[in-house]
């Protein structure tokens, strides 16, 4: 190919300079937009649909994993995590064949992972939009590190990107591969992530699993009602009712139901 289309996302307007810098000293490379967030990312690669995407894991609200999850897998391009995380993410990244670069980001190393991603997308045996590849090295990132609870989620819906507060939010259902998201006014949202990964980003104090896939908000609960054979139904204050597993029931009972 004659010249590889890339994309810099990262909140910060000095690290994205650097970069657009360091990738106008290579002949083969045309900087073609530049994003100042995960929301704009997403838009930004969709729209000029770039060859090479360098996201930033740190940006507010929409980190680079968030870019990855929503951008639709027809317009996934290849992608370069750029991080300052230590030894064992960068290891994670290159077990599952996803580029990295540490920051600060040396021009040799930037070097070789544009000739990657040229090698890449001029052998025919592989596929550079491999939405899978990237979701199994982001998920393998994720499980590594402690990240901070979270306060919003992106969530697609045609081509906007809502960012939902999680105080808001009174339920998460697992449905397939899929999670269902009502809040307290019963606005419903779809997003594709597993309900045991979302479960490690939430407030263990907030949250409360009363089922094998099924998330409640406890400030949300407003009684529970004991069933026969030791199980309970939750209730919300909307009136939806989630059933309690037994096991489930159990810690409610040892932890939440003691005066």
């Amino acid at each position: 190919m004659s010249v590889l289309r890339v994309i810099v996302a990262d909140d910060e307007r000095p690290a994205r300079s650097f970069l657009t810098n360091l990738l106008g000293h290579f002949p083969d490379v045309e900087v073609v937009g530049e994003a100042s967030n995960g929301a704009e990312a997403v838009e930004l690669i969709e729209r000029v649909a770039p060859d090479l995407a360098l996201l930033d894991l740190q940006m507010p609200e929409v980190d680079g994993l968030g870019v990855v999850r929503l951008l639709r897998k027809d317009k996934l391009p290849l992608v370069a995590f750029v991080t300052a995380y230590d030894e064992y993410a960068v290891r994670a990244f290159e077990m599952n064949a996803i580029d990295y670069l540490l920051k600060p980001v040396e021009p040799a190393r930037l070097r070789a992972t544009v000739n990657r991603a040229i090698e890449r997308l001029e052998r025919a045996d592989l596929r550079p939009g491999d939405a899978e590849r990237v979701q199994a090295a982001a998920s393998e990132y994720a499980a590594s590190q402690p990240l901070a609870p979270l306060k919003r989620i992106p969530v697609r819906v045609r081509e906007d990107i809502y960012l939902v507060p999680v105080d808001d939010i009174a339920s998460i259902v697992a449905d397939g591969e899929l999670l269902q998201l009502v809040t307290r006014a019963n606005e419903r949202y779809t997003i594709t992530y597993r309900l045991k990964d979302l479960e490690g980003r939430l407030d263990p104090a907030q949250f409360v699993r009363v089922s094998r896939g099924t998330l409640l908000n406890l400030s949300m609960i407003r009684k529970i009602t004991p069933q026969p054979g030791g199980t309970y139904v939750a209730v919300l204050h909307s009136g939806a009712e989630h059933p309690v597993s037994r096991i489930r029931g159990r810690v409610l009972r040892d932890e939440l139901l003691k005066l």
